[in-house]
């Protein structure tokens, strides 16, 4: 049944299978609303590594307020990855069963609002950060930190920088000729097949969200976020709605 599948995708007990599946679902929403966010608002909210470049090339250009913007941009992508573990940690104690719902639900409210509203905060600035920057960092950082407790550090979603890193390292050992140490097993260069594919599949996922994301901005605008808050709360309320299940 959908209900039971999307509740495996949450449920505390993980597998490798669970992980991979839950994190093609949010490496998708990331790139949609990395895409199609530049295109609503012209900055890329995930790239952490290129807002603290930002920032230091605008202080050296004298540009103290767009500076003081990508530092906030930073600041709330920090402080998204720093509300879900503090979400994650509370659900722990006192809903145990459901521990990583609070964390989508606040998502999903947050794209809520960016789909409804988000235009008309564009208008109201924290130095030189719009109000609608601030907040798609936010949940851009909340999301990052939920697929990294879930699967123990071992997916991201938001960026690609190490996925396309480690999908180079995997080919490298693939296409590795062993020679002469090919017949001591010790001393063999091997890929990790299956890490391979799925840092393979979370690219595809992102590209597929990123394109999507795209074209719905383009031609509808924010509201284009509002059906990827709308699957978010079904996956997090997927695990409350199972039979016999209970939010405790």
């Amino acid at each position: 049944m959908p209900v039971e599948y999307l509740s495996r995708l949450t449920r505390p007990e993980r597998t490798a299978r669970s992980n991979l599946h839950l994190g093609m679902v949010l490496a998708f929403v990331a790139g949609a609303l990395n895409a199609g966010g530049f295109l609503a608002i012209g900055l890329y909210t995930s790239h952490m590594t290129g807002l603290v470049s930002m920032a230091a090339d605008e202080l050296v250009l004298g540009q103290v307020a767009l500076a003081v913007g990508a530092l906030l941009a930073v600041a709330s992508f920090v402080s998204g990855a720093a509300a879900t573990a503090w979400m994650v940690n509370f659900s722990r104690h006192h809903w145990p069963r459901h521990v990583y719902l609070p964390s989508l639900l606040v998502e999903a409210g947050l794209l809520l609002v960016f789909g409804l509203v988000g235009g008309r905060l564009l208008a109201h600035e924290l130095v030189s950060l719009s109000l609608t920057a601030a907040l798609l960092c936010f949940a851009m950082g909340l999301q990052n930190a939920l697929i990294t407790k879930i699967s123990n550090a071992e997916i991201r979603t938001t960026h690609l920088t190490g996925l396309l890193t480690d999908i180079g390292i995997e080919l490298g050992k693939a296409t590795y000729w062993n020679g002469l140490s090919a017949g001591v097993a010790e001393r063999r260069v091997q890929a990790n097949r299956a890490r391979l594919r799925v840092h393979i599949r979370l690219v595809g996922a992102f590209f597929v969200g990123a394109l999507i994301g795209a074209l719905g901005f383009k031609h509808l605008g924010f509201v284009t976020t509002v059906p990827l808050a709308l699957a978010l709360i079904t996956l997090g309320l997927a695990s409350w709605l199972r039979p016999g299940s209970a939010l405790r």
